[in-house]
């Protein structure tokens, strides 16, 4: 036993490098040329998911915090000129960007109305025609900035689809060279098959990791986006119901 022991090499002795061969530093380094390339691939897609989640959050915060702002402003303003210049403070407002363009085509309707009415009375129809052209333009407005809000989402949910099969492909790619490499060396050990096999199963999971955060955050979003749509949509309502009542008492 002595003897055999005298043949065991003290832990301290085992060369670092065979310790950490197997890092996932290491094996991105040493992969082919394939495996580098899916791998900067799958960066790309992250830098630019995060880069859109936080821009996100901040402008939907902006966008909760001026909501709240304007609808109480409106609400508290004894006239639609006093929220109209009052609408210019909250530049992230959708409600106050849907109302400066309602009240900038009521404006119109307003002018083109005084003209008719000097050269006769306004019927009916006409009073539902100029109705109907100030609702075409809060409606072209609340999609407009709900696109807006919206825009670069698509990329959150092409990269939770995308990556896990760019990951894929990578390590598909992955385990054909290493089979490769088993039919060069003709051997079929641990110690020619891990290297391999740990440097193609590293791709999947860097898409899984890239996927996983991209399609959590675009449900969110997408479900505030919807938040707000709901929203401007019940503020337009209300502001349409107003301008309607208003042109009715004037009639």
């Amino acid at each position: 036993m002595a003897a055999l022991a005298q043949h065991i090499p003290p832990a301290s002795t085992i060369p670092f490098e065979d310790a950490v061969q197997l890092s996932i530093t290491n094996m991105i380094m040493h992969a082919g040329p394939v495996g580098q390339l899916v791998m900067l691939t799958l960066l790309c897609f992250s830098i630019v998911s995060w880069a859109i989640v936080f821009r996100k959050i901040v402008l939907y915060r902006r966008v909760k915090k001026d909501s709240e702002e304007f609808i109480e402003t409106f609400w508290a303003s004894s006239n639609l000129s006093e929220a109209r210049r009052a609408a210019d403070e909250f530049d992230y407002s959708p409600e106050a960007s849907v109302f400066i363009s309602g009240y900038t085509e009521l404006q119109k309707i307003n002018k083109i109305r005084a003209k008719k009415e000097e050269g006769g009375q306004e019927t009916l129809d006409m009073q539902l025609a100029t109705m109907d052209n100030l609702k075409r333009a809060v409606r072209k407005a609340e999609a407009q900035i709900i696109g807006e809000l919206g825009s670069s989402l698509s990329f959150l949910a092409t990269t939770g689809s995308a990556t896990p099969f760019i990951g894929l492909f990578g390590t598909v790619w992955g385990i054909m060279a290493s089979f490769h490499d088993i039919g060069q060396r003709g051997s079929a050990s641990l110690t020619v098959v891990a290297p391999g096999i740990s440097e193609a199963l590293v791709a999947t999971a860097t898409g899984l990791a890239v996927a996983i955060p991209a399609v959590i955050f675009y449900n969110y979003f997408a479900n505030r986006l919807e938040e707000i749509n709901s929203e401007v949509r019940n503020f337009s309502t209300d502001f349409l119901n107003l301008v309607e009542r208003d042109f009715l008492s004037r009639a």
